[in-house]
């Protein structure tokens, strides 16, 4: 067991250009954004990114940082449809494989069991599989005789996801109502780095909530990052809501100002700039 607490800066610089990354969260709820905000700060491009789409993939999609995008959707919640994600995709910026939620959640699934596909009934008798005509269906070998979509696995270079709590080995909780499947990312993966509001004390853990909120297990984490606000502007329960206010003018602002404005410093003038316009 060691010490993996780090930096986002010395997180972001272990990824390269190329890699397939997954990024945790739902939408515009729990989303890694000091992480995200770190990598918009490299160089680091051409990815293939794997999320529940929100404001994740929309900044990194005006960025010019995606090559190609697997997902079910791309939102920010009370926003339907993420704004710069869809200027970029109207342009042609990208690939973009979508599929059914349940489809994501079983590419991810097995990815983390290193298992090729796994069979799902998710997407059959839906234009899933004319939009993505290298999806096969298998049937069972059993007397049902059932036909199943054969989802390939999501396997993922890097995952980059933010919980409530951490400790330094790389447990992670959560104290919110959902998940967001931000385990399968990690299990996905080869290489896992985790951001938190707090970093704790092992004991801390569950002091605070049951231990079926310990959703990430040190093994599948290899580097932890105390970000404090570091969900901002997406929501991270119980800690805080989504930045409503904050969320319109990212929607609103056109890409290059916004980067400008918020992105040209470190996380520390991220949040300063955040705190000075409330």
């Amino acid at each position: 067991m060691s010490d993996k607490t780090m930096t986002a800066e010395e997180a972001v610089s272990r990824l390269e250009s190329g890699m397939t990354l997954g990024i945790g969260g739902w939408g515009s709820r729990r989303k890694p954004m000091a992480l995200v905000r770190a990598l918009l700060r490299s160089d680091v491009g051409d990815l293939t990114v794997v999320s529940y789409g929100g404001p994740d993939v929309g900044m990194l999609a005006a960025a010019g940082r995606i090559r190609r995008l697997v997902t079910a959707f791309v939102t920010l919640d009370s926003i339907p449809l993420e704004p710069h994600y869809r200027a970029a995709r109207e342009r042609g910026a990208f690939e973009l494989t979508e599929v059914d939620e349940a489809m994501f959640m079983w590419g991810l699934r097995a990815a983390a069991h290193r298992m090729p596909f796994l069979p799902v009934r998710a997407g059959l008798g839906s234009d899933v599989m004319r939009v993505n005509p290298g999806l096969r269906t298998v049937t069972s070998p059993y007397e049902d005789g059932e036909t199943f979509v054969a989802m390939p696995a999501l396997r993922l270079d890097v995952a980059l996801v933010h919980v409530n709590r951490a400790d330094r080995l790389g447990n992670g909780q959560y104290l919110g109502p959902d998940p967001y499947f931000d385990d399968l990312f990690c299990e996905a993966a080869d290489a896992a780095y985790v951001s938190c509001e707090r970093v704790v004390d092992t004991a801390e853990l569950t002091k605070e909530a049951a231990p079926q909120s310990l959703l990430l297990k040190r093994h599948t984490v290899t580097g932890v990052v105390e970000a404090p606000n570091g969900a901002h502007f997406t929501s991270c329960a119980p800690d805080y809501g989504r930045d409503e206010a904050f969320q319109k003018r990212y929607a609103t602002t056109a890409w290059p100002q916004f980067a400008a404005r918020y992105l040209a410093g470190d996380e520390r003038a991220y949040q300063s700039a955040v705190g000075e316009e409330r």
